[in-house]
């Protein structure tokens, strides 16, 4: 068994795409994956299992609830790795947001220089892009205009305190695998 990481995109948010996490839980069981447990009920989830992919669960999720949720899973090792390479060292975790995308993202620097804060800084790494916004994200214009400066993905975003805290929760399920 290993330990792996679910991100749900946009579930539970405005009070769209309802899943009580009870329910999130119980469906992961049914694919054999063991010791779930949710963070926040905005998409985020640890389990342990033998193998486990983002399509299994985003087509039981669409059994289930009737919600084409947009998904990824990863392994410990990778999720570590994603999480380790954020470049920023912020006084406050919730001032960085890092946006997981679902493949190899474009960065448009046109659109990012006509969206960004002189106070911002965002930079890709990989399949992932991390956004530094020390006046906060929900002052921040480049968050509303993401799509149109991180191009040929799909993304979800999480802050630097659900990221670390999902490595923590990761650490507990690869404990008791």
């Amino acid at each position: 068994m290993q330990a792996y990481v679910a991100l749900l995109r946009g579930i539970n948010v405005g009070g769209n795409n309802k899943v009580p996490m009870a329910e999130l839980k119980a469906l992961a069981a049914t694919l054999g994956w063991q010791n779930a447990k949710t963070y926040i009920a905005s998409g985020n989830m640890t389990f342990a299992a033998e193998e486990a992919d983002a399509a299994a669960l985003q087509s039981a999720m669409k059994s289930a609830f009737g919600l084409d949720i947009p998904t990824l899973v990863y392994d410990r090792e990778t999720f570590d790795a994603l999480a380790n390479s954020c470049p920023f060292d912020p006084e406050q975790g919730k001032h960085v947001h890092g946006f997981f995308c679902f493949s190899r993202p474009t960065v448009d620097q046109d659109a990012l220089a006509q969206f960004k804060a002189e106070s911002e800084t965002l930079t890709a790494s990989g399949q992932i892009v991390w956004l530094h916004a020390p006046d906060g994200i929900g002052r921040s214009k480049l968050v509303e205009k993401m799509h149109k400066v991180t191009t040929g993905t799909d993304t979800t975003a999480r802050n630097l305190n659900t990221i670390r805290k999902l490595q923590e929760m990761l650490d507990q399920t690869a404990d008791g695998c």
